[in-house]
């Protein structure tokens, strides 16, 4: 059985979060009082509802018992997010994550029953800067304050060779987990495979050696 998901607030957070879970299989269950947005997500989502998301008659009609997560996505307006988000764990729902715009935002959400606080407009500048910063890296994604997922362009000397004679784990300390072909992700990297040329390797390792990573030394 698909999971189910409800999505509160179609912002540019709101609706990439929904589009996203309902393009990895998932039952997505949207709800925001613009009728616009949600005329332009119906085709594309499992169920979208025009209401307001701290309107406990509107949640209810969701189907809360059936839910395995809500996304709270109403930063802007802190008290719908309060509300909906109180609702969303007395119906109990068993996961509610909630959109903050900053630290103090979020500890009142985490107070009232929030299991997870999102920071999207502060996570988006770390990775904009560190991009900035790392010109080695195409993206930065923080997996937690020690560790780090980025890609990387196949390096020139890496180009015919496969990840066991490289031994990027051994001696770089980086664990090379996928790569994009074509715009296409392969979690199941042969590691006996030669690394194409213009392709993108996914990289996990330890933030501090990331920083360092320097593909024009002896890899």
């Amino acid at each position: 059985m698909e999971k189910q998901y409800a999505v509160l607030g179609l912002g540019s957070f709101g609706e990439s979060v929904a589009l996203t879970l309902e393009n990895m299989g998932c039952d997505v269950l949207v709800m925001d009082d613009s009728y616009e947005k949600i005329q332009d997500i119906s085709d594309k989502v499992s169920y979208a509802m025009k209401a307001d998301v701290a309107d406990p008659d509107a949640l209810q009609a969701l189907g809360g018992k059936n839910l395995d997560g809500v996304v709270v996505a109403v930063s802007e307006n802190l008290e719908a997010g309060i509300m909906a988000t109180m609702l969303c764990k007395e119906m109990g729902i068993p996961l509610v994550v909630a959109k903050a715009k900053n630290k103090l935002q979020g500890a009142i959400l985490q107070r009232v029953g929030a299991d997870r606080i999102v920071y999207p407009e502060i996570e988006m500048g770390s990775r904009v800067a560190k991009s900035l910063v790392s010109r080695e890296f195409m993206d930065w994604i923080e997996l937690s304050k020690d560790y780090s997922m980025v890609e990387i362009a196949v390096p020139d000397k890496w180009v015919g060779r496969n990840l066991v004679d490289i031994n990027a784990r051994e001696r770089l300390g980086i664990n090379v987990v996928g790569i994009i072909i074509n715009g296409k992700i392969d979690v199941t990297l042969d590691p006996q495979k030669p690394l194409p040329e213009g392709g993108i390797l996914i990289v996990i390792g330890a933030n501090d050696v990331l920083e360092k990573f320097d593909s024009k030394k002896k890899l």
